[in-house]
């Protein structure tokens, strides 16, 4: 084999209070082909910004191959990619799991899904998108020993969820600059306490627990500051009864419910009370995770 596809889905980390912990796969892909070649280095579909060995698909291909102990020869890598850059989407983490596993099919698949997790988040620094990338479906996850361990949950199957993307970006490193080193003791009990119901209301579908379990004190009001429009979208989502919560480190919102014609609800008001254009995007929930999509 020396050419091979890898589909990788989008995710939506945190859900409120389970920061750097919690991450769901959401329908909206990014497929990565890798073709092996004598030497050297090319990558195309993307910015030209994105061209170079600092590629993420490529720095984890390479990784793959050290841990393996293998030659890194050439390589052409195309990127199609439909998860927006900078959005709080799983972009970054979509192309790290791509470049591994790709890496790994192409020797044989001698590393395992863990080991493979284990080798990305070395490279991404937390596993929450990393997880459900991997695994597919809603998972939590936790850093023991320098390493992840991810655990998958169930989840009801009338959930719907509806994703706001906007015309601006936001970097996770900028996102995480706002946020303090420290926090008081009853903002960590709140957040761990409404972390395990967000967990169980997903699986009851219970949308009135997950209207309040998806509170959240650690991170999103300090970075909702940095997204225009946030506090008048969450008023009006709250008007229609939705779960609502940023998606990972934002600038994307992340409204979910039970209740159909949520869309069209939003759509009505929305131009009329924001600054920027936000894109409506409904999705599903992804129960599988990062797979070859071709190989040959």
């Amino acid at each position: 084999m020396k050419r091979v596809t890898i589909r990788v889905p989008a995710t939506t980390a945190n859900l409120g209070p389970g920061f750097d912990a919690f991450g769901c796969a959401l329908s909206l892909y990014t497929d990565v082909t890798f073709e092996e070649t004598d030497s050297g280095l090319e990558i195309t579909g993307c910015d030209e910004a994105y061209t170079g060995p600092d590629n993420l698909a490529y720095t984890a291909y390479c990784a793959v191959l050290g841990t393996l102990s293998e030659e890194v020869r050439g390589v052409k890598i195309h990127i199609d990619a439909h998860i927006p850059i900078c959005r709080g989407l799983g972009s970054s983490a979509a192309l790290l799991v791509a470049g591994a596993m790709g890496a790994n099919v192409l020797r044989g698949n001698k590393l395992s899904t863990q080991g493979l997790l284990n080798i990305t988040n070395a490279m991404e620094g937390h596993p929450d998108n990393l997880a459900p990338a991997f695994l597919g479906g809603l998972t939590a996850s936790m850093v023991d020993g320098g390493l992840p361990v991810s655990v998958s949950f169930p989840l009801h199957a009338g959930w719907e969820f509806l994703v706001l993307i906007p015309d601006f970006t936001l970097s996770t490193p900028l996102a995480r600059s706002v946020l303090p080193e420290q926090v008081n003791r009853r903002d960590a009990i709140y957040n761990i306490s409404h972390g395990a119901l967000v967990l169980k209301a997903l699986e009851l579908g219970d949308e009135k627990l997950l209207r309040t379990a998806m509170q959240d004190r650690l991170h999103q009001n300090y970075r909702k500051k940095l997204i225009p429009d946030y506090e008048k979208i969450e008023a009006l989502v709250r008007t229609v009864g939705a779960a609502f919560c940023l998606s990972g480190a934002g600038p994307t919102l992340l409204c979910i419910t039970r209740n159909p014609g949520l869309e069209e609800k939003l759509a009505k008001k929305l131009d009329s009370i924001t600054e920027h254009h936000w894109q409506m995007l409904p999705l599903h929930v992804e129960f599988e995770g990062a797979h070859v999509l071709k190989a040959e």
